[in-house]
C-alpha cells in the first residue's frame, strides 16, 4: 500500500491544501453552526418566557375568582404558536386549574418544582422545551404557569444548515481545487522538471543537461540556479577525470608492456645464466673428481677435504641451477589444462619420494581429493615440492606424520599439506615464497629456497592462490586453492586410496 510519504509533490500539495481548506471551512462552520444553535435556543426560551409572562398576566383574575373557563380561553390564545405542545396554569398548591395540549385527550403533565428564590426556570429535556413561570399579583405568588414546546423548529433549522454546510464546503472545495491546481503548475512544474534533470543525471550520467530555469527568484528558483551550477562544475571534473583516466589507461598499458619485456629478458637471462653455468660446473666437478681419483694417494688429508668441500658445492650448485632453470622454464610455460585427479598425482609423487624417505617411519594421511581442471606435470611438481619439504622438516619427529586433503576456508574449497615438523616463526612468513630465502639454516636442513617460489608461480599461473600456517616446533600447513575448484568446473571427488584416506608408512 503507497503510503503518504511516496505521493509525488504534486500529490502532496494537492492533498494537504484540500485538507487545510476542508478542515477550515468545517471548523469555522462547526462554530457559526454552534453559536446559531445556542442563539436560536436563546430565542425559543425567550419567546416561550414572553408567552408565558402574557398567559400568567391574563390569567391572574381568573385565579383570583376561580374562573377557570376564563382561564382556558386565555390558554387557547396558545393555539397561534404550532410548536407548543401544551400549556397549564396551576394553583399554589400544583393542581391544575386550566389546560390547554395541542393533541386532544392525555392526562395533566405534573407541574416541575420551581427553584427556590427565582420566578422562571426552564428545561431542554426529552426532545421538548419545558418551561414554568410564577404568577404574581400585587407582589403575591398566585399559580404558576408551565408551557412545553417540542424542538421541530429547531431541528428543522439544523438540517437545513447541515444541508447549506455541505453546498458550501463542496463548492469551496472544488473552488479551491480549482484555484489549486491553476497554481499548483507553475510551483511545481519546475520542482518536477529538477526531479526529472536529477534522474537523467543519475541514469545515463549525463552532465551535461540542464533544468530549465525559471523568471522567480524564489527558494525554487536558487534551488535550480544552484543545481546547474552543480552540474557545471561536476561535467568540468567528470572531463578532467575522463582526461586523466585515459592517460593512466595509457600509462598503464605502456609500464605493463615494459614490465613483461623485462620479465621476459630477466626469464631470459636467468635461463641462459643457469644454463651457461652448468659447462664450467661440470668442468669443475669433473677435474675434482679426476684429481681426487688418479692422485688421491698423493695428497695430504687436508687437501682430501678441501676437494671433498669442492664436489660438495658443485653438487649444491648444480642443484640450484637445475632450480633456476626450472623456474625459468615455468614463467615462461602456459599451463595445459585438463581433468586431473589429484589423487594419483599425489600417489605417483609417493613413488618418487620412496628412495628419499626409504628407512624413515612417516605417516602419510591422504584424503579425497578432487578432479580440477589444471596442468598436471605443473600440479605434480607442486605437490614434490611440498611433500619434500613436509618430510624434510619433519624429519626430527618418529613417527612423521604428515597429511594431504582438501577442506573449506571461509567459503573456499582448498587443498592442504600439514606436518607435525619444525614449524617456523609466522613473523617471517612472508619470506617463504620468495627466492632463496630460507627459515633454517643449511646446516639443519638442506635446499636452494627455490620450491617454494616455484610453486607459487604455478599456483598464480592457475589462478588461485596459496598460504601457510605454522607454528615453532608444532608443524606447519601449507593451503592453496584453485580457480577450477571454486567456478564450478569441479567434475567429482576422486579418491584412489580407499574413503577413509591413504595410510603408508615408510
Amino acid at each position: 500500500m503507497l503510503k503518504i510519504r511516496d505521493y509525488s509533490i504534486k500529490k502532496k500539495l494537492t492533498l494537504m491544501n484540500m485538507l487545510v481548506s476542508g478542515v477550515t471551512l468545517l471548523l469555522a462552520c462547526t462554530a457559526f453552526g454552534a453559536y446559531e444553535l445556542a442563539t436560536f435556543r436563546s430565542t425559543m426560551v425567550q419567546n416561550l418566557s414572553i408567552q408565558a409572562q402574557i398567559v400568567g398576566a391574563n390569567s391572574a383574575s381568573a385565579l383570583l375568582f376561580n374562573d377557570a373557563k376564563s382561564a382556558v380561553n386565555t390558554l387557547s390564545a396558545l393555539k397561534a404558536a404550532p410548536a407548543v405542545l401544551s400549556g397549564g396554569i396551576y394553583t399554589l398548591a400544583g393542581e391544575s386549574f386550566a389546560m390547554y395540549r395541542r393533541d386532544t385527550g392525555g392526562h395533566s403533565p405534573p407541574l416541575p418544582p420551581m427553584p427556590a428564590g427565582q420566578t422562571e426556570e426552564h428545561w431542554f429535556a426529552d426532545k421538548e422545551l419545558k418551561l414554568i413561570r410564577s404568577i404574581v399579583f400585587q407582589g403575591k405568588l398566585i399559580g404558576t404557569v408551565y408551557i412545553r414546546s417540542d424542538l421541530q423548529d429547531m431541528n428543522d433549522r439544523l438540517l437545513r444548515y447541515a444541508g447549506m454546510v455541505v453546498a458550501v464546503l463542496s463548492v469551496s472545495l472544488i473552488a479551491a481545487f480549482l484555484l489549486l491546481t491553476t497554481f499548483q503548475r507553475a510551483a511545481t512544474r519546475p520542482i518536477l522538471q529538477l526531479a526529472e534533470t536529477a534522474r537523467i543525471v543519475s541514469r545515463e550520467k549525463k552532465y551535461s543537461v540542464r533544468a530549465p530555469s525559471t523568471d522567480s527568484h524564489d527558494e525554487v528558483g536558487l534551488l535550480i540556479e544552484a543545481f546547474n551550477e552543480m552540474l557545471v562544475q561536476i561535467q568540468a571534473r567528470d572531463a578532467a577525470l575522463q582526461t586523466s583516466q585515459e592517460e593512466l589507461e595509457q600509462r598503464v598499458t605502456q609500464r605493463t608492456a615494459e614490465l613483461d619485456a623485462m620479465n621476459k629478458e630477466l626469464q631470459a637471462f636467468t635461463y641462459s645464466v643457469a644454463h651457461d653455468l652448468r659447462a664450467p660446473l661440470r668442468h669443475i666437478q669433473g677435474f675434482s673428481n679426476l684429481l681426487m681419483e688418479s692422485f688421491a694417494s698423493q695428497l695430504e688429508p687436508e687437501a682430501k677435504t678441501f676437494l671433498q668441500r669442492i664436489g660438495e658445492g658443485t653438487q649444491q650448485m648444480g642443484r640450484l641451477i637445475d632450480d633456476l632453470l626450472s623456474l625459468a622454464r615455468i614463467g615462461r610455460q602456459e599451463p595445459r589444462l585438463q581433468a586431473t585427479g589429484l589423487n594419483s598425482l599425489v600417489q605417483e609423487v609417493l613413488r618418487d619420494l620412496k628412495t628419499e624417505t626409504e628407512g624413515r617411519d612417516i605417516h602419510w594421511q591422504v584424503g579425497e581429493l578432487p578432479f580440477v581442471d589444471c596442468d598436471p606435470g605443473l600440479m605434480k611438481q607442486v605437490f614434490y615440492n611440498l611433500l619434500s619439504n613436509a618430510a624434510k622438516y619433519s624429519r626430527p619427529r618418529k613417527p612423521a606424520v604428515i597429511d594431504i586433503g582438501q577442506m573449506s576456508v571461509e567459503g573456499q574449497v582448498v587443498n592442504f599439506v600439514r606436518d607435525n615438523g619444525v614449524g617456523f616463526n609466522m613473523k617471517y612468513a612472508n619470506k617463504l615464497f620468495g627466492v632463496f630465502q630460507r627459515l633454517h639454516r643449511k646446516e639443519d636442513f638442506e635446499g636452494t629456497g627455490v620450491g617454494l617460489a616455484t610453486v607459487q608461480r604455478i599456483i598464480h599461473k592457475h589462478g588461485g592462490r596459496i598460504w601457510a600456517e605454522a607454528e615453532i616446533d608444532k608443524g606447519a600447513t601449507f593451503f592453496f586453492s584453485l580457480t577450477s575448484q571454486n567456478d564450478g568446473r569441479q567434475t567429482a571427488n576422486g579418491h584412489e586410496g580407499g574413503k577413509n584416506g591413504y595410510d603408508k608408512r615408510t
